[in-house]
């Protein structure tokens, strides 16, 4: 019953605004950021928290703008994602174009597969079929959801150019299969992860558990790491994919050490792009939860 009472109202969600025009849409998915933001206290205090964090600098009035305005992103991205039926490859650069192409076509042309360091970042969801509409289709890792009928509803959106999902649990042996066929994935790597499955390493100046899996596979299987972000316009009100020349990978002779240098400079990557733009990060999640042995928890007021 739980699951029915969870499914229904998402469902209903997706197919009431996937039936509007695309910018009404964005209208009623700005309204909604706009509503979470007021009446969803315990989301705005961990946002708030995370901009303490990251900006100490930063006045109260800009961390509220950024904070506000991140909501709104995510009421785009809620918009965006209901409209994924509509896209097609002859209508996709209507919404999204492509800048710095050809790192992501350079790295691929090596042979070895490409691995997109990505993260919660835009209108993220969309990133991925675009790549499919385009004409390059890819796997995507994704955490299974509780609720068996609103991941297969959410799973549905998300295949619908071609692109395939791998269950993180089942991760090691399908990406090394991908790699190794010289296919695509893309891992977002920037939520937080329990001691038992991540590093810690630097992430805005403050220690953060984070996933290693990007750097092992990549070290590993000497596949190319070719940062990939969607980015929001607002002037030219689409969403521009852009890729970066690929991560030079550090080798120190130590497989671990050569994980945690690598694994950091993947986050300098992603903090950088959250710098250029900090409202359309995921500033809702708890992102500095764990922490090493013997320190306070950073959101025990939230």
């Amino acid at each position: 019953m739980r699951d029915w009472i969870e499914y229904l109202p998402a469902w209903l969600l997706l197919k009431s605004l996937g039936a509007l025009p695309r910018r009404w849409a964005l209208t009623m998915g700005y309204g909604i950021g706009w509503i979470v933001y007021w009446c969803w206290r315990r989301l705005r205090r961990v946002g708030w928290r995370n901009l303490e964090l990251a900006f100490p600098d930063l006045s109260p009035p800009e961390r509220k703008r950024i904070l506000k305005r991140a909501f709104r992103n995510l009421g785009r991205l809620l918009a965006e994602f209901s409209q994924f039926p509509k896209l097609t490859p002859t209508n996709i650069h209507r919404l999204v174009r492509y800048e710095g192409l050809e790192h992501f076509l350079q790295a691929r042309a090596r042979g070895r597969g490409v691995l997109i360091l990505t993260a919660h970042f835009g209108a993220w969801e969309l990133s991925s079929l675009a790549h499919s509409l385009y004409g390059y289709p890819m796997h995507f890792l994704v955490r299974r959801l509780d609720n068996p009928r609103l991941h297969r509803l959410i799973e549905r959106y998300r295949t619908l150019g071609g692109n395939h999902p791998i269950n993180k649990a089942e991760a090691a042996r399908q990406v090394l299969g991908a790699l190794k066929r010289g296919e695509t994935v893309g891992i977002l790597m920037d939520l937080n992860t329990q001691p038992h499955e991540g590093i810690f390493c630097d992430f805005f100046g403050r220690a953060a558990c984070t996933s290693p899996i990007i750097a092992a596979f990549a070290l590993r299987t000497d596949t190319p790491v070719v940062p990939g972000f969607l980015i929001w316009d607002e002037q030219e009100h689409i969403h521009r994919l852009r890729f970066a020349p690929p991560v030079d990978l550090i080798r120190t002779g130590d497989p671990q050490r050569d994980i945690e240098l690598n694994t950091t400079q993947f986050n300098r990557v992603i903090e950088r792009m959250i710098r250029q733009y900090p409202d359309q990060w995921l500033w809702v999640h708890k992102r500095w939860a764990t922490r090493p042995p013997g320190e306070p928890d950073l959101y025990d007021t939230t």
